[in-house]
């Protein structure tokens, strides 16, 4: 009896399905699909042209296939972002938790699921409209969780943290995702940006006063900052 696509979704985790009407025909195609080469493809794509190039149809182009055969692989694109972003997470390196540097530990996991999505512009979007739920998202989550709770913060405090820190990362990924799609011309330089808030009429008085504090820091400082506060902000609780 056929399954459902929900169920295969579920089944698979990271399991190949095989379907011999999708094996590579002799004389048309050197590789056949897999998920690991739909996956590849799909990221290559992202790295070049950004996530809003994303379908099905051109992951389906570069590996010289139609899209029906992405689909004895992969469920829709819903599945293939997931799986995208597992694959992004599997790269990153989650320690042991040590309650002495629990701090440390968060903040360099933090900051290499932005490396990570930084390499793939946009491509944050995807974390944001799925829910984690298959082995690798959730070995990062799982992670995260017992490193929080080694450091002593409670456990409902420590499941809301994890998503406060990644809804910053997803966040702040895309912000720059999105500058980087902008024209140049439009978006000021931080100096130009001082000069605009400084010369603001007398209705703004403490943005004219602090133009300088409003516009300082590189954009890691601010990434640096930002996990900082949230981790303070934990221990408080």
């Amino acid at each position: 009896m056929a399954s459902t696509p929900r169920q295969r979704r579920a089944a698979r985790h990271h399991q190949e399905v095989s379907d011999p009407s999708a094996a590579p025909k002799r004389g048309r195609r050197a590789k056949p699909i897999t998920v690991d080469a739909i996956i590849e493809a799909a990221l290559d794509l992202v790295a070049r042209e950004g996530y809003p190039a994303l379908t099905m149809r051109r992951v389906a182009t570069a590996l010289e296939t139609g899209s029906a055969s992405l689909y004895a692989h992969v469920v829709n694109k819903n599945d293939l972002d997931e799986l995208l972003i597992g694959r992004l997470y599997t790269e990153i390196d989650l320690p042991d938790p040590d309650p002495a540097v629990w701090r440390e530990q968060i903040t360099s996991i933090c900051t290499q699921m932005r490396d990570q999505y930084l390499r793939y512009p946009g491509i944050s979007r995807a974390a944001l409209a799925a829910a984690p739920s298959n082995n690798d998202t959730l070995r990062l989550s799982e992670r995260m969780l017992a490193i929080l709770l080694a450091g002593g913060i409670a456990p409902q405090t420590a499941a809301w943290g994890i998503d406060a820190l990644t809804l910053y990362v997803n966040a702040y990924t895309l912000e720059l995702s999105l500058l980087g799609q902008t024209d140049g011309d439009w978006v000021p330089s931080p100096d130009e940006m001082r000069r605009r808030l400084a010369n603001l009429p007398d209705a703004f008085p403490q943005t004219r006063r602090y133009a300088a504090e409003l516009t300082s820091g590189t954009d890691h400082e601010r990434f640096d900052f930002t996990i900082e506060l949230i981790l303070d902000g934990l221990l408080r609780r």
